[in-house]
């Protein structure tokens, strides 16, 4: 049985106290209050709720340390060398359409590293932790990313851009390929449960374009501790300042990679920054 340290425990702990009163939320949708922070971007206060939850939870468990939220903003602490990324609620769009497919994600960024992560689906009740060093886990199993080695058995996630975000002329350049050379591609609209299932071997691979840190951190140190590969499509590791991630075991890295990159014409991803 894997022993989660105590940093995961209080991860863990403030996950699961936000995710009781999102399922009340869940259940009672149509009583939520929502407003539009942007094109097909939504935020209810179902998210605003979480992460003032995970925020006080957090803050009593590791006082002193800073944040990222999705929310929020950055928020400084005392503590200069760790801060939480969170996002409250990945999957909104899911959530306000009651489609029982939501997560909260939580890592932890220690002197510009990211040392772990937890992402907790609180429809399925699978907590998927992670920690540099000790490993990938769901729950109390250990996790791998799959062994495939051959794209055409592979499936593959990817996430679709919407109305006023992303560019859909790239994207649809880089779906028709993949979608020729494998067994699938699933679009599910949750990019932490899409890498956390690459974690687990669920999904064999996953690339998406234009995620934010909050989407992806808590995903790359699963995936990491999983055993497999996770970069941007040039192959290097600038994924949370260009928000390009491609995930994957080690044996379809390069092939699905290689597949994108003709896809683009070795076009380059810009940097958000």
């Amino acid at each position: 049985m894997a022993t989660r340290s105590a940093l995961i425990n209080v991860m863990a702990g403030a996950a699961r106290k936000a995710a009781r009163k999102l399922l009340r939320d869940f259940g009672e949708v149509e009583q939520l209050q929502v407003s539009v922070k942007g094109p097909g971007e939504f935020v209810s206060s179902a998210d605003l709720t979480a992460e003032r939850t995970l925020k006080t939870e957090l803050a009593k468990g590791r006082p002193g340390y800073g944040f990222l939220l999705e929310e929020g903003g950055i928020e400084e602490g005392r503590d200069k060398n760790n801060r939480f990324i969170v996002d409250p609620l990945d999957g909104t769009t899911n959530f306000l359409h009651g489609m029982p497919h939501f997560a909260i994600s939580i890592a932890l960024e220690r002197e510009g590293n990211l040392v772990a992560g937890i992402v907790y689906d609180p429809v399925k009740d699978e907590m998927f932790w992670a920690e540099k060093g000790v490993g990938a886990y769901v729950n109390e199993r250990r996790i791998r990313v799959s062994a495939r080695r051959d794209l055409a058995q592979s499936v593959i996630a990817t996430g679709i851009p919407f109305r006023g975000r992303g560019d859909h002329a790239l994207f649809l350049k880089t779906l028709e390929p993949v979608m020729a050379a494998t067994s699938g591609v699933r679009r599910w609209g949750v990019a932490s449960l899409d890498l956390a299932y690459v974690a687990a071997g669920r999904f064999d691979g996953f690339w998406e374009f234009d995620l934010k840190p909050w989407d992806m951190a808590a995903g790359l140190v699963l995936v990491r501790e999983a055993g497999g590969y996770i970069n941007d499509l040039q192959g290097g590791q600038t994924m949370m300042d260009s928000g390009t991630v491609l995930a994957t075991n080690d044996y379809l890295q390069n092939p699905l990679r290689q597949l994108l990159s003709e896809a683009m014409g070795g076009r380059p991803v810009l940097h958000r920054k």
